[in-house]
């Protein structure tokens, strides 16, 4: 079976396993406080434009978006996201379970506008009961969103205005991160700038797992240790975290295997076009959202896994293929002869 339904099953890169090998015989400092994680952040702010940023290590996804928003948010303060956000869809109410409500917004693509953001701002900037409600305060989006829309650099620079106009965080979840930077025109360094708080993803890309969160806003560095040690986030042997992310970073790995997934998911792309299926939204990450009929699905079923995401008509299904830094140019040969048969 030939797996296009995730970007997270195998295991790590080969550099990153045999980094790990070429380690196990030495010794460390715990809780993040030791040589690779140093020298892990000190990568990756080669990329930021901006000396000052906090970097921390965290296991994975969800953590690192609970344990940021958690410590970002008053009690009485909210996190609006779109209503297919991660944090929203896909997180069992971890942020919520924090006491931080999510306001959701309808968005087609995946994508919040300065619009949508602006509303919500002054919706409560005028509020007659603001006692009443919870306050808008942290503006969440993913980059790629779930459905694998891109924010444009003009769209994330107006997000940060009206986030700036109201007085609101923006915090991007970069699980994908490293896909979408090999697909649009937004770097880290624009990140750094636009952006509050975003995380690095090394699980989905190319790590045995762990996500990288960077902190720009002085406001937000504070005391963050306690908040991950509190939220059960602080590994006790961190430096396998620092190790894995100084590995992908280090010569650039990290953009290199992330921007071969997107070219390969760019030839599912075209060759399903080809074929007269069409998409569901246009991706150019390594998320690829196609409308096959349930004919069309079994005959892929036997010998690709993907992943359905929702009926759009009794005859049809939105399904994902999913590229990954690990995905090999013969498996999607093998996947494009496949669908020339459709």
């Amino acid at each position: 079976m030939i797996r296009f339904n995730n970007d997270y099953h195998r295991s790590a890169h080969p550099a990153i396993l045999q980094a790990l090998a070429d380690t196990a015989g030495d010794s460390f400092p715990g809780y993040g406080v030791d040589p690779w994680c140093e020298k892990a952040a000190d990568e990756i702010k080669k990329h930021l434009d901006c000396p000052d940023a906090a970097v921390h290590f965290l296991m994975g996804g969800t953590q690192v978006n609970m344990t940021a928003i958690a410590a970002a948010l008053r009690p009485y303060q909210s996190a609006v996201s779109a209503v297919t956000g991660h944090i929203h869809a896909h997180e069992t109410g971890a942020v919520e379970h924090t006491g931080h409500k999510i306001v959701t917004l309808s968005s087609p693509d995946g994508k919040l506008t300065a619009e949508q953001a602006a509303r919500v701002g002054e919706a409560y900037r005028t509020s007659p009961i603001r006692e009443h409600i919870t306050q808008p305060k942290l503006i969440y989006i993913s980059f790629p969103t779930e459905y694998g829309t891109l924010y444009s650099l003009r769209e994330l620079t107006e997000l940060r205005a009206a986030c700036d106009r109201y007085d609101m965080y923006l915090f991007v979840d970069g699980a994908r991160m490293g896909y979408g930077l090999a697909a649009g025109d937004v770097t880290l360094a624009d990140m750094a700038r636009l952006a509050d708080m975003f995380t690095i993803g090394g699980t989905k890309c190319g790590a045995l797992f762990g996500e990288a969160l960077v902190i720009t806003n002085a406001a937000l560095k504070p005391d963050f240790r306690s908040y991950i040690k509190q939220n059960g986030g602080m590994l006790a042997k961190g430096w396998l975290l620092g190790l894995q992310f100084y590995t992908l970073f280090k010569d650039g790995l990290y953009f290199d295997i992330c921007r071969q997934a997107v070219e390969l998911a760019l030839q599912l792309k075209a060759a399903f076009a080809a074929r007269g299926i069409p998409s569901y939204l246009d991706s150019p990450t390594n998320q690829q959202f196609v409308i096959l009929t349930h004919e069309q699905m079994e005959a892929l079923e036997g010998k690709y896994t993907f992943e359905p995401d929702h009926d759009v008509d009794e005859d049809r299904m939105c399904v994902r293929f999913c590229t990954s830094w690990a995905t090999t140019p013969q498996e999607v040969r093998a996947l494009m002869s496949d669908i020339e048969k459709l």
